[in-house]
């Protein structure tokens, strides 16, 4: 068991932070992937760990900004005293170049508008009220790229310089965080102890990617991705079908590809269905693995006339569901269905919760605290607790099974949760250990072993977990009446879909004097709705026996 970390002290970043967190990076990558580098990728880690220290923090201030193209100029920074000479040691380790020509489109960034005066004027006749217009006129000159670059850096006396290897500092972050979403930026939030993550294991054999191949593939799908998006944006209906047929044509063969293709499959075929292609749509969904491609797809099969099939569909989807938001939509669609094909349709379900109809006068508060304030004089505590309280105590309850080592789960050392966590084959890749964990809580003093796991993980990153408003205090209390029965019920769920049954918790939670005696109170203001999550929860409460209520409010002063 790692132990409770310290009280953390504000922390000061070191002038050359920066630095040293791309070296540490490097130093990870070669230890965990140092087998998958080629020979070049290799030679550039060589050729930064050769530079003086001014020249590796200048290559490192390079890559981590926005370019391509930098003016030598601009290049200030405290730390590094001498930029002509950390440049010089760049350009002759080939870490950085120089541009032979640039055109005005590349250019037009790095220059003010009052420096495109300077460089043209006198060449171009005639004045130009803004940027735009110096930039179409010099367009109109049609020169190379060598002569517009060498007007403007000889009117402004400067240069230009771009890093090299930009291309292997991706990947190296790519390998080291497992993901294109996270970058250098988490080193700063744990160096300046804004996150403190806990010690998982990060061992060779546990790594995301296998070979050099599935990295290779994982970028080709993400720049698929990458150009979805782009498409998306542009609204060009014709290259997303063509983007469609791509995909159709080609499946990942590494599982570190698979998720991302199966996401693409689904964020696609929601489009095309939205413009009618349905056809397409619907073969998108059949590839995809991942909630909700079998709901779309029976929804598409069902607005396309094809209700034989869709029916087939909704009862696969029944048989055997991904997530109970599957499960409920199949449900919804089923009966229509059933109508069509002149087939008894299954008996429709009517909720029937507890209601408490409360008319409050109006405060500043929120209609949560009006409620929580109305009832304080009820019960013992009330506390407006939504889904935090219930998800941190499933947090603290499954802390070592959450990360635990599992290939693949864990690729950087700034994680809250395993990669996995919220996916479908969460539960299935730790069956074992989630199994056995059950059974202990089944039969441990479930107080004792909460309040102990919360006294000794308090402060690590957990996404579960939400340390700023969870108290000892309140844990004590909840635990003391919250039954174990009611508790194991509610994480069995939690754990058989953990990406949707972390939300739709009740918002209040009020305490008697005695164990069992609580309620799990969804508090609705005037107009407001439940959600189809708010209703599961109700529903599975109802069905367990665990206390719940839906407080319908409205205003006295109305």
């Amino acid at each position: 068991m790692a132990g409770h970390p310290s009280t953390p002290v504000p922390a000061v970043l070191v002038p050359l932070y920066y630095r040293d967190n791309f070296d540490a990076l490097c130093r990870a990558v070669v230890a965990r992937y140092g087998d998958l580098l080629n020979r070049a990728e290799h030679s550039l880690l060589e050729r930064w760990q050769g530079l003086q220290m001014p020249a590796q923090c200048l290559y490192v201030r390079l890559v981590s900004r926005v370019g391509p193209w930098f003016r030598e100029r601009k290049l200030v920074y405290p730390e590094i005293s001498d930029i002509p000479a950390a440049l010089a040691e760049l350009e002759m380790a080939g870490l950085v170049q120089r541009p032979q020509g640039l055109d005005v489109a590349a250019l037009a960034p790095l220059f003010t508008v009052a420096e495109w005066r300077s460089a043209f004027t006198g060449v171009l006749e005639g004045g130009f009220s803004n940027k735009g217009a110096w930039l179409a006129a010099a367009t109109a000159l049609d020169w190379s790229g060598e002569e517009y670059l060498h007007c403007l850096l000889a009117a402004t006396d400067d240069s230009l310089v771009a890093p090299l290897g930009v291309e292997v500092v991706s990947l190296l972050q790519l390998l080291f965080f497992g993901n294109r979403r996270q970058g250098m930026t988490d080193f700063v939030l744990s160096d300046l102890g804004i996150a403190c993550y806990y010690p998982y294991s990060l061992d060779r054999e546990q790594r995301l990617f296998s070979c050099r191949e599935a990295v290779t593939e994982y970028q080709l799908w993400g720049e698929l991705a990458d150009h979805y998006w782009f498409l998306r944006d542009a609204g060009d209906q014709e290259g997303l079908e063509a983007l469609a047929q791509q995909l159709l044509a080609a499946s990942p063969r590494f599982e570190t590809s698979v998720h991302r293709h199966w996401k693409l499959c689904n964020r696609l075929g929601r489009d095309l269905e939205r413009v009618g292609a349905l056809a397409l749509a619907a073969s998108l969904y059949s590839r995809s693995q991942l909630h909700p491609a079998r709901e779309r797809r029976a929804r598409v099969l069902e607005t396309g006339g094809d209700w034989k099939v869709a029916h087939a569909q909704c009862l696969d989807i029944l048989e055997q569901p991904w997530c109970e938001e599957e499960q409920e939509a199949a449900l919804r669609i089923l009966p229509r269905l059933c109508r069509r094909l002149a087939q008894p349709a299954p008996a429709s379900r009517r909720d029937h919760f507890e209601l408490l109809d409360l008319q409050l006068p109006r405060s500043g508060n929120s209609v949560e605290l009006a409620v929580a304030q109305h009832l304080a004089g009820t019960w013992a505590e009330v506390h407006y607790v939504e889904n935090t309280l219930l998800n941190s105590l499933f947090g603290l309850a499954f802390w070592e099974q959450i990360f635990a080592a599992v290939p693949g789960a864990f690729h950087n050392a700034f994680q809250s949760v395993p990669a996995d966590m919220y996916q479908q084959g969460f539960y299935h890749r730790r069956s074992h250990l989630l199994t056995a964990r059950l059974e202990l809580l089944a039969r441990t003093d479930l107080a004792g072993e909460l309040v102990s796991a919360y006294r000794r993980y308090q402060g690590y990153q957990c996404r579960w977990v939400n340390w700023h408003l969870l108290s000892e205090t309140l844990l004590a209390q909840a635990l003391a009446c919250l039954p174990r029965s009611h508790l194991l019920a509610i994480w069995e769920r939690m754990l058989f879909d953990p990406g949707e049954n972390r939300r739709g918790f009740p918002d209040l939670l009020a305490l008697g004097s005695k164990p069992g005696d609580y309620c799990l109170i969804e508090v609705k203001g005037p107009g407001d709705q439940l959600q189809h999550s708010q209703r599961r929860w109700l529903r599975f409460f109802a069905a367990q026996g665990i206390p719940a209520q839906v407080a319908r409010v409205s205003w006295c002063d109305d």
